[in-house]
């Protein structure tokens, strides 16, 4: 209902957003130059709470290397993790890999035409399956990631949070009435288009958007209460200190668990505020150290807390015979060692080396 008392008006939902998309939706995107399976996969996990400007060199670097899954599936998850090194949520990446070599050991490296097929490979939830199989194949099946939520919630006045099942559900449930049988891949791609360069977050381009005449939340001027925000809760705050403990040109950098926060990535080793760094060095490597210098601290924020890094810089005394490289551990040097994946502080911390 507007503002006014009168009803919004009733439109052809997908046939307003097809027409939109023909004239003004993004159609030379590099992963649509072939639409096949393996980018369209590749994009999709990309694009997950990553803007597309982003996303492109990322793409493109990926494609290069990896031009199809089983060049992926072949290649060892820490070049993979390089590759993917400043996109955060690195958990995508190992997702992949893994990913890869389902397809390739049990379907000849093919993506399987069966949706629960596909959504039941690493990494592939519903949302992402229906895209692959949509805009690489032209198949039937709704999509709803971020940006189709908020044009839903606010052409509906869905309440609540989408992130609650009964939002999600009901969401879910307009996304499929709304998906039409004819041309389901532009339409799908029309609607990620419309909620990120329209219907966007904060001051949405009302005026340019094909359904605006029927949408729920731009008649009670609302546009801003959807969809729902999640609940706020205190982002609490770590500490750790990373020990930049350095040979030369070299630094020992450890391999972290493959599950928790830069799973499967290269660091420092880390230890508490209030720990010895020699002692450390000495226990865990048998490591002697010659001098230390403490470096500023700066803060890393993640989705649901934030980690404050004191980084102390540990030259070793002697040659350090005592570490050698390994499965869990390498002198590494960024002029001449292999790629590996770093988290974006590490490099940064790496970065810092470099000019000391």
């Amino acid at each position: 209902m507007r503002k006014d008392g009168q009803k919004v008006e009733t439109i052809d939902f997908a046939a307003a957003v097809l027409d939109w998309y023909d004239r003004f939706g993004r159609h030379n995107l590099p992963w649509q130059q072939p639409a096949t399976p393996y980018r369209v996969w590749v994009s999709e996990v990309m694009l997950q709470q990553t803007q597309v400007t982003t996303v492109v060199p990322y793409f493109l670097r990926f494609m290069e290397r990896f031009p199809d899954v089983r060049a992926l599936a072949s290649a060892p998850v820490d070049e993979v993790l390089h590759l993917w090194s400043g996109l955060g949520y690195y958990a995508r990446a190992r997702n992949l890999h893994r990913a890869a070599n389902v397809l390739v050991t049990e379907y000849g490296g093919e993506f399987p035409r069966d949706v629960e097929q596909v959504q039941g490979l690493p990494g592939i939830g519903r949302s992402t399956a229906g895209a692959i199989l949509s805009l690489s194949r032209g198949e039937r099946h709704a999509i709803l990631d971020g940006n189709v939520k908020r044009v839903l919630a606010r052409y509906h006045a869905v309440d609540g949070w989408p992130g609650r099942s009964p939002v999600a559900r009901a969401l879910w449930h307009l996304a499929e009435q709304h998906t039409p049988g004819d041309r389901p891949a532009a339409y799908n791609q029309a609607m990620m288009d419309l909620g990120a360069t329209v219907c966007t977050r904060s001051r949405p381009r009302c005026e340019l958007c094909p359904v605006a005449a029927g949408c729920e939340a731009r008649a009670q001027g609302r546009q801003a209460e959807y969809p729902g925000r999640r609940p706020k809760r205190d982002k609490p705050v770590r500490a750790t200190r990373m020990l930049l403990i350095t040979r030369g040109e070299e630094v020992l950098l450890v391999r972290r668990p493959p599950s928790g926060i830069w799973g499967g990535l290269w660091c420092p080793p880390e230890c508490d505020l209030d720990a010895d760094p020699a002692a450390e060095a000495r226990e865990r490597f048998g490591l002697d150290i010659d001098t230390v210098e403490h470096w500023d601290v700066f803060r890393h924020v993640f989705t649901h807390f934030a980690l404050d890094i004191h980084p102390l810089r540990a030259r070793v005394a002697g040659p350090a015979r005592a570490v050698m490289d390994g499965p869990g551990q390498v002198w590494y040097n960024a002029a001449t060692s292999d790629r590996r994946g770093l988290a974006a502080p590490v490099t940064r911390l790496l970065e810092g080396l470099e000019g000391v």
